[in-house]
């Protein structure tokens, strides 16, 4: 039977994101326990209505958001695919949905943060045309953060 893959567009409200945001913290808590207490207060989501959830088969897969950095600039959040879900083009898939609500909003720029260590994901941001620059704030001066930018503004 072929995979059913459906975008839904939602809030930070929604159970199915919650699992999966709890599920992403646990996975970064794990490889990075020297980091928690460094960037808890960065992954805090306040209440976000720009958040979309990928389901595959009915279940809830992947997720992404974004919100507002400043007033040209969104930054990309919460960016996660479970393992049993990944190599099927998802996370692709949720960037270029949260672009399209990014641009949909008057953004031009799509920023992120990611830890050194997420080789996989520096590697996907790359592959969809996000290039390194240097830390922006909060990150300035942490050397265990990579930022990211991407013009989506064409």
């Amino acid at each position: 039977m072929p995979e059913k893959i459906k975008v839904v567009y939602t809030t930070s409200e929604n159970p199915d994101f919650i699992f999966l945001y709890n599920t992403f913290d646990a996975f970064l808590w794990e490889r990075y326990p020297e980091l928690k207490t460094d960037y808890w207060q960065n992954n805090l989501i306040e209440f976000n209505p720009n958040v979309v959830m990928l389901y595959l088969n009915d279940k809830p897969v992947g997720c992404g958001c974004f919100k507002k950095y400043n007033n040209t600039t969104a930054e990309l959040k919460r960016m996660f695919v479970l393992p049993e879900a990944r190599g099927l083009g998802l996370a692709q898939l949720i960037i270029k949905e949260v672009e399209n609500k990014a641009i949909e909003q008057g953004f031009g720029v799509l920023i992120l943060e990611t830890l050194y260590k997420q080789i996989e994901a520096i590697t996907l941001y790359q592959k969809v045309g996000f290039k390194i620059i240097d830390n922006y704030e909060p990150y300035v001066g942490n050397t265990n953060s990579v930022c990211m930018s991407k013009n989506i503004n064409f």
